[in-house]
């Protein structure tokens, strides 16, 4: 059995706001990536009284062997009252700040990039000055699509870079390292107000200096915003931790980052991709577009 560092250790969260979100989630049939991907933030997260959307799944049509989304279950057909129940959840929760994500949907032809675009427009519907980030998959490079997802203007636009180039064969095997580059750089080039963001997981046997590498490739596509946070094992049959990195480790590269222009590098052992997400309000404040 590995043991966890004393600095991965989190906080037993306060399980009557936790059962809280928990019940809308469920009363709305709602997924959250903090469920499905078993995210170590959980219990703080819910605390606070926010979560990241998970939507057209929880089934997964790629099986990316360090993420514990399903990918086993048939994907289903999309639900077009989803939009309707996340805009009411967000309506519910009283969100300042929403993350919309999804599971891989390579089964329709433009990825799932209208749903998204359906869940935008349901919670502006709603909710008109609550923000929004997505979180969307590389949509196998259909740029169409992608434009789809751009002209419904979230404020912000994830797509995650993952690992080095050197590892995705092994971690990201469907994915391609330079498409999600293009994709990043496309959001710059038609739609320049728009945050862009990516996250990169640590600890899978990377090496420091392909850490910095790829950091300075995603600047290089003029990424706003960038995460970094330890890659954990959700099992026995995933993909294993390599190397536990430390915590100084971590606050180098967010030196390092924004040493590159970065808006902002949030970057720790338990950082995720949405973790304090809400925070890039600040970020719009202070480098309006």
């Amino acid at each position: 059995m590995v043991v966890k560092p004393e600095w991965l250790r989190v906080k037993a969260p306060q399980w009557e706001r936790v059962g809280n979100v928990k019940e809308i989630l469920r009363d709305l049939a709602l997924n959250t990536v903090c469920e499905e991907a078993s995210c170590p933030n959980i219990g703080e997260c819910f605390n606070a009284g926010t979560a990241t959307f998970l939507i057209m799944g929880p089934a997964c049509t790629r099986a990316c062997p360090y993420c514990d989304i399903d990918f086993e279950k048939k994907p289903q057909p999309l639900d077009y009252t989803e939009p309707t129940r996340l805009a009411e959840a967000v309506r519910r929760l009283k969100l300042n700040h929403v993350v919309i994500t999804s599971v891989n949907r390579d089964d329709l032809p433009d990825g799932g990039a209208s749903q998204f675009v359906r869940c935008i427009e349901g919670i502006r519907a709603v909710s008109p000055h609550t923000t929004i980030e997505v979180l969307i998959p590389d949509l196998c490079g259909n740029w169409d699509a992608l434009e789809i997802i751009i002209q419904s203007k979230p404020e912000v636009l994830n797509h995650n870079t993952e690992t080095i180039p050197r590892l995705y064969r092994r971690v990201r095997p469907q994915g391609d390292y330079l498409r999600s580059l293009e994709l990043l750089q496309r959001t710059q080039d038609l739609a320049p107000s728009i945050y862009t963001k990516s996250g990169i997981m640590a600890g899978l046997g990377e090496t420091d200096s392909e850490i910095r590498e790829v950091m300075a490739d995603l600047r290089g596509v003029s990424c706003d915003i960038l995460t970094i946070g330890q890659y954990l094992q959700p099992s026995q049959k995933h993909l294993g931790v390599a190397d536990f990195i430390t915590p100084q480790q971590f606050d180098s590269w967010r030196e390092f980052g924004e040493s590159l222009g970065f808006l902002q590098v949030v970057s720790s052992p338990l950082t995720r991709s949405s973790y304090h997400a809400e925070e890039v309000r600040k970020l719009m404040r202070l480098y309006p577009r």
